[in-house]
């Protein structure tokens, strides 16, 4: 019932056919509600490879280099493969889901098929990051929907702090766990993660909570793991995003991210008075979940810590099974997933049918800044790459939003592409003075309008906000 309304599949153009793209498209296939015909890649041939690794038939997969090809692959009921979005922005799909991953490309992206009249589902948390809540405002100035979508963490953790705030329940932290586990095997001494492996085995006596303090516990782990990386970039992105449409804001700039088994979250993100980590409430953060290689993992999930008014239902509750602090004053509600292009479908269809955001009406909260780990020189170039779009020698944090100046923080993704114009010291914030910036750039152009836009004296007093 909850889509109704729907009298037709909504009709989705995919922007970016990497790991998410490709399980939209191949989700696609399983759904009534919905279908994906038009895919679009760096090439037209990257994107029909995309049709053919989820199953679509080969001869009806049309590789299209202009509009009017498009155009007749759609009318012949074929499923269009495109190099270039303007090639499809014509045809008549109701939305475009941007997964490019690109921070310039995606603004470009949105932009233009919020122009043309679609709505936008925009998993590039990057973009999101930098002009999401300009995106948002001026999708419901059209009369449309630009939403996160679930399939990510920033969607589901939207969803489960309103949840949690709709039902009255206190907040005391939200957040979601890395992307890869920690993992310990007591039988080696090894500790992993992703693709690397340590020998920690200090570890054997660092694995349960225990009754002291929780911050001396997180940085003994901390430094027994020192070999692993425990800070991502995209996890602080992801959070920016979370916490400018729920207005959470971190409890230091590059957050606590302990090291941390599943059952000891909700004493860690608890506030310091009652043995936790953090100086107060209504905080975001992220762990970096420990467990054996018998244990099962938080999947990237993400959860939420509430404080248990209710001493008495709370008991009930925390025998049967829920997780519970230390203190019992404190309790973390999760959702051990995110399944990619596999739920997107719900949001992309609230979007259409209902025409709801999954993050409501954003304003702008925290930004994402860079700041060295190191010296670099003066005409280095700036580039986010890999799998986590990193910037080499520049880490995360989350600061206070403010419109862009001369003097402050440059947002990390629209360092990305510039070349420094001096030296910059191990441990300093790059700032908008320490680049060049090409004014053209959509990025940055969609942040000045987003700057101008809630940064004006009436727009700006009720969104005031202190990291």
């Amino acid at each position: 019932s909850r889509f109704s309304r729907a009298s037709r599949p909504i009709e989705v153009a995919l922007v970016g056919a990497g790991a998410f793209g490709r399980s939209l498209l191949g989700q696609g296939r399983r759904m009534a509600l919905m279908n994906v015909r038009v895919a679009v890649d760096v090439t037209a041939e990257r994107a029909a490879e995309a049709f053919r690794a989820v199953g679509w038939e080969e001869e009806r997969i049309s590789i299209c280099d202009s509009r009017a090809a498009a155009q007749a692959a759609w009318e012949a009921g074929h499923y269009v493969a495109a190099g270039r979005l303007a090639d499809v922005l014509s045809l008549p799909v109701d939305i475009v889901v941007e997964a490019s991953g690109h921070a310039e490309a995606g603004a470009a992206h949105a932009l233009a098929s919020l122009d043309a009249g679609k709505h936008v589902g925009l998993v590039t948390k990057e973009t999101d990051s930098v002009v999401g809540p300009y995106l948002a405002w001026h999708a419901r100035e059209l009369g449309l929907v630009c939403t996160p979508v679930d399939g990510d963490q920033p969607a589901l953790l939207i969803a489960l702090v309103t949840w949690a705030e709709t039902l009255g329940l206190p907040i005391l932290a939200a957040g979601k766990s890395s992307e890869y586990d920690f993992v310990f095997d007591a039988a080696t001494g090894k500790l992993s993660s992703e693709s690397r492996t340590m020998s920690a085995p200090g570890f054997r006596d660092a694995m349960a909570l225990g009754t002291g303090p929780a911050a001396e516990l997180a940085s003994r782990r901390a430094g027994l793991a020192h070999a692993l990386p425990q800070l991502a970039v995209p996890d602080l992105c992801e959070l920016a995003v979370v916490a400018n449409a729920t207005g959470l804001t971190p409890d230091r700039p590059a957050f606590h991210a302990p090291i941390a088994r599943i059952a000891e979250v909700p004493s860690l993100f608890d506030t310091a008075a009652m043995g936790g980590l953090l100086s107060g409430e209504r905080r975001i953060d992220v762990f970096n979940c420990l467990r054996t290689p018998q244990d099962i993992s938080f999947a990237g999930g993400v959860f939420v810590v509430v404080r248990c008014e209710d001493a008495e239902t709370w008991a009930v509750l925390a025998q049967k099974g829920h997780t519970v602090s230390r203190s019992g004053e404190a309790a973390m509600l999760w959702l051990p997933r995110h399944l990619l292009g596999l739920e997107a479908p719900i949001s992309l269809l609230d979007a259409v049918v209902n025409g709801v955001s999954v993050a409501g009406e954003p304003r702008p909260v925290v930004d994402l800044v860079g700041r060295t780990s190191r010296r670099l020189e003066a005409g280095t170039l700036l580039e986010a790459e890999g799998h986590h779009h990193t910037i080499d020698g520049v880490g995360p944090e989350l600061v206070e939003a403010r419109p862009l100046a001369a003097d402050r923080a440059l947002p990390y993704y629209l360092l990305s592409g510039r070349r420094l114009t001096r030296d910059i010291p191990a441990g300093a914030q790059i700032t908008m003075a320490d680049v060049t910036l090409d004014e053209t750039a959509p990025l940055l152009a969609l942040r000045r309008r987003q700057d101008a836009h809630f940064f004006t004296t009436e727009a700006r007093a009720p969104a005031q906000q202190t990291v």
